[in-house]
């Protein structure tokens, strides 16, 4: 494909679960340890206590839900994963991103936290589906207690709740109306119209703007701009929701996605005479 200089490299030699090979006098294990991928492995070169466990560790809360879309992450995949590796007692562990770490009781220590942040989120996850609380209320109420927190500048809690609340029990909500086609967004023109206009809807979203509510804000102004695609006054409110949003993250997808967002309303507002 024209603009592609990737080669495509085919496998050849397969395995399931495990595989070994020498090379240059040195032992190498590979294990399969699925987590950011079904397909991830660990190689372990046991005469260096060494092992490279690729992107089945961050410095920060793993991507367990990616916003650019994929196959779900599966969040017990990377427990199971870091146990394997953990059972291996490395003195060394080389990830994909960030710096390697050195030292048994180090590594343990941070594999162990990295882990239990995982487990605890998809069990608090869980517990929450069974006593009947919606993906809406768990998003908001789980919260990774100050000994499990590992940032999250790369994956979010809150992305992994919905991930594993849906990957659990798919996208239906129980409320009927959302078996059929027809979304909510198809009555917002009604809405404008029994307003009497947007101004009112967009004074409100500047109201919430004024007092934090940034995203609140930012749902009031969709109603605007699906029945007016190029309202200016709302593409103005929403570049300052969304800008407020950008300089208060520090996840580098959740900025990425924003100043991409940003960038699409700045140009609608250039045409603007």
């Amino acid at each position: 494909m024209e603009g592609n200089y990737a080669g495509k490299i085919d496998p050849t030699i397969l395995f399931d679960d495990k595989y070994d090979f020498e090379l240059g006098g040195v032992k190498f294990e590979i294990f399969h340890t699925p987590g950011e991928t079904y397909d991830h492995l660990t190689v372990w070169v046991p005469k260096y206590k060494a092992a490279f466990v690729g992107d089945n560790f961050y410095e920060s809360f793993p991507n367990i839900y990616t916003l650019r879309g994929t196959k779900p992450r599966w969040a017990l995949d990377y427990v199971e994963s870091i146990n394997k590796v953990l059972a291996l007692k490395p003195e060394i562990i080389l990830p994909s991103h960030g710096t390697p770490v050195f030292g048994s009781a180090e590594i343990t220590a941070r594999l162990t936290k990295y882990r239990d942040a995982i487990q605890y989120v998809h069990d608090e996850t869980v517990k929450g589906m069974n006593q009947g609380k919606d993906v809406w209320t768990l998003m908001n109420e789980i919260k990774l207690p100050p000994h499990l927190d590992i940032g999250d500048s790369y994956g979010r809690v809150s992305w992994t709740v919905r991930g594993i609340y849906e990957g659990y029990v798919g996208w239906f909500d129980l409320n009927p109306v959302t078996m059929y086609e027809t979304p909510m967004e198809s009555i917002y023109p009604d809405i404008v119209r029994l307003t009497g206009g947007p101004e009112k809807i967009l004074a409100l979203a500047k109201e919430r703007l004024a007092s934090g509510k940034t995203v609140e804000a930012m749902h009031l102004v969709d109603i605007v701009l699906k029945d007016d695609p190029v309202n200016f006054l709302a593409l103005e409110v929403r570049l300052k929701g969304l800008e407020n949003l950008r300089d208060n993250c520090h996840n580098s997808n959740e900025r990425g996605w924003l100043e991409f967002s940003i960038n699409q309303v700045k140009s609608k507002l250039s045409k603007k005479k």
